[in-house]
């Protein structure tokens, strides 16, 4: 008598357990682009067409309102080399990195207090304290350091009651660096307290049962647990500091001419000079998207122990 097995128990396994592949219909493939599309829209209407703008003035040479945009050449880069130039540019880098150092320098270890030795039930409220200015306009900040480093100001009048001769601080290279880093030193320790509130600490008994100093400890243990937030902060900074505009304005003075007043002449001062306006935008945008790649580099780095 014989048996007739169905077709289906006589199949391999392989063959029952294979998935057609899935067909994407029109729908399927235009919404991502669809969810894409408001934020690409203004982009490329607000940051791309406006940079390429930009681009297109920069090979203009001499070029003023009204006039017909047809590029020329890199005469407006090469007039960057200019030594004149050159020196408000070295000046621009010298801000923006003397803050960033500065800024690190002054922000770590109060990150760190903020965020291992202070009591648990205060540091959210000292936190909000101390970015608490940012909350102000960052013209009413500088005003007020205007107002405490001008010859008659709070800090020549301290200083006189004790009987110590007066600074003249104000329109100096030293109190553009104080604006900046009054400026910018909240943002690098957000970065940090970020960080330094996750820092494992069990690695920090290790080493001292391992006979580590505390130096070495910081250098071996804290430093490359926190190397992340320490480039994203200071890369930050830096970026923030090469296009600050208001502190060397208002605290600097005609002597501390940097990239970002240099630019605003060219297109609303006297000069009008837009091609080369453009070329030193076109060359700030660069610098900032150099430090933008770094960021993104070292930002997603997972730092070694």
């Amino acid at each position: 008598m014989s048996i007739q097995i169905p077709r289906s128990q006589t199949s391999s396994p392989d063959e029952s357990s294979v998935v057609s592949p899935r067909r994407y219909s029109l729908l399927d493939l235009l919404q991502p682009l669809l969810l894409l599309a408001p934020a690409g829209i203004w982009l490329l209407l607000l940051l791309v067409l406006p940079t390429l703008l930009i681009v297109e003035l920069s090979l203009v040479p001499g070029i003023r309102p009204g006039d017909v945009v047809i590029p020329r050449g890199i005469d407006n880069y090469i007039r960057i080399l200019d030594p004149l130039y050159l020196r408000v540019l070295g000046r621009s880098l010298f801000f923006a990195v003397s803050t960033t150092i500065i800024c690190l320098l002054l922000g770590f270890p109060i990150a760190y207090w903020l965020a291992q030795m202070a009591p648990k039930r205060w540091q959210n409220l000292l936190l909000i304290a101390f970015v608490l200015p940012l909350w102000t306009s960052s013209l009413l900040r500088c005003y007020a350091w205007i107002t405490i480093l001008r010859p008659t100001g709070l800090l020549n009048t301290v200083l006189t009651s004790l009987g110590l001769p007066s600074l003249d601080v104000l329109n100096s290279t030293f109190a553009v660096i104080i604006g900046m880093t009054y400026s910018l030193l909240p943002y690098m320790v957000l970065i940090l307290y970020a960080s330094l509130e996750k820092l494992d600490r069990r690695l920090l008994e290790a080493a001292a049962d391992l006979g580590a100093h505390p130096a070495q400890a910081f250098w071996k243990v804290t430093v490359p647990q926190t190397f992340t937030a320490i480039a994203v902060g200071s890369f930050l900074v830096f970026i923030s500091g090469l296009g600050d505009f208001i502190n060397p304005e208002l605290l600097g003075g005609a002597s501390s001419m940097t990239v970002a007043r240099l630019i605003y002449n060219q297109f609303l001062g006297a000069t009008q000079n837009w091609g080369f306006g453009s070329a030193l935008s076109t060359i700030l945008i660069l610098a900032v998207s150099i430090a933008i790649a770094l960021i993104i580099k070292f930002g997603g780095a997972t730092p070694t122990r």
